[in-house]
């Protein structure tokens, strides 16, 4: 089993760092409204980063130290991100 990492940028352009194991349906549960209450009232969202990791605890440690990066930070990461249809 695959666990992800990923952050999402809100429509207000504030970011959101979780992570799942299905990206897909992790993705359209936060565009549904169900995913968080963060996220929820900040629709739509889009992912722009996301890393794979082996297991749950080495996901749930790089989403602590995600969150706790400043956004320029954030930022800096989302840029070596290779996710479709960024250039």
């Amino acid at each position: 089993m695959a666990f992800y990492v990923y952050l999402l940028e809100c429509c207000d352009k504030s970011l959101y760092c979780g992570w799942t194991i299905d990206l897909k349906k992790r993705l359209k549960k936060h565009n549904e409204g169900k995913a968080s209450k963060y996220t929820s009232v900040r629709l739509p969202v889009r992912a722009v980063f996301f890393e794979k990791v082996k297991t749950k605890s080495l996901a749930l440690k790089r989403e602590f130290e995600i969150k706790s990066f400043s956004r320029k930070k954030k930022l800096a990461l989302i840029a070596t991100s290779r996710l479709p249809g960024k250039s």
